[in-house]
Order: structure tokens, then C-alpha cells, then sequence
């Protein structure tokens, strides 16, 4: 069918495709931040039950190094600020990139219904008074 599409439809498609592809990229993102999110929450609250005398240590890349109880929970908090903005800022962009899809999806459904003029489906003015 793509290759019956005049060029305007065909450009269409493919940004919309380029649109699917960037949103299955901000929602894989999107949940491995809050996926990380929770694990530092999660931590963060089982702090909160351990004496502030206990033995700590945190990893850093392959060691465990020792750390100090305020420090790692200075760390913990500053981790979930920072989680917590970049979930807020990728589940902006996943809508921003669901309503462009849905406003270019439109777009092409008005084309392929023979160019969207007066009468097509939805668009300005549909609906009347």
C-alpha cells in the first residue's frame, strides 16, 4: 500500500513511525526511572530503621566501600529528588510525543480521505451549530 501513497502521505507515515519508535524509547526510559525510583525509595525507607551506629557500605561499581549514615542518606535523598524530576520530565515528553502521533495521525487520515477538505472527518469545523 505504501508504494500507492502520494509523496505528502508517505512522508506522513514515516514521521509517524519515527514518532512510534521515540515514544517506545521515552516509555522504556520513563520505566527504568521510576523502576529506580522505587528501589531508591524502598532503600531510603529501610534506612530509616537502621541505628545511625550500624556499619554501612555502599557499592561502587564492583566494592562495597564503607560510608557514614548520614552521608548515605544524604545520597539516597538527592537520588530521589533526582529520579523524581526525570520521571516528571520523561512523562511530559511521552505526552508531548503521544499528541503529536494522534495530531500527525489525524494529518494522514484527513489526506488519505481525499485531502481533508470541507466535509472530512473531524476536522475544523465538524460538528456545525
Amino acid at each position: 500500500m505504501q508504494g500507492n501513497l502520494p509523496p505528502e502521505a508517505q512522508e506522513k507515515l514515516e514521521e509517524l513511525q519515527d514518532l512510534q519508535e521515540k515514544a517506545q524509547q521515552v516509555a522504556a526510559q520513563k520505566q527504568q526511572a521510576e523502576t529506580q525510583l522505587r528501589e531508591a525509595q524502598t532503600a531510603l525507607e529501610e534506612l530509616e530503621d537502621i541505628d545511625e551506629d550500624a556499619g554501612m557500605y555502599r557499592r561502587v561499581g564492583e566494592l562495597l566501600v564503607q560510608t557514614e549514615y548520614g552521608e548515605a542518606q544524604d545520597d539516597l535523598e538527592e537520588k530521589v529528588e533526582s529520579l523524581e524530576v526525570r520521571t516528571d520530565t520523561l512523562q511530559k515528553q511521552e505526552e508531548r510525543v503521544q499528541e503529536q502521533f494522534e495530531e500527525l495521525q489525524t494529518e494522514l487520515q484527513n489526506m488519505l480521505q481525499g485531502g481533508g477538505g470541507p466535509g472530512g472527518m473531524g476536522g475544523p469545523g465538524a460538528g456545525g451549530a
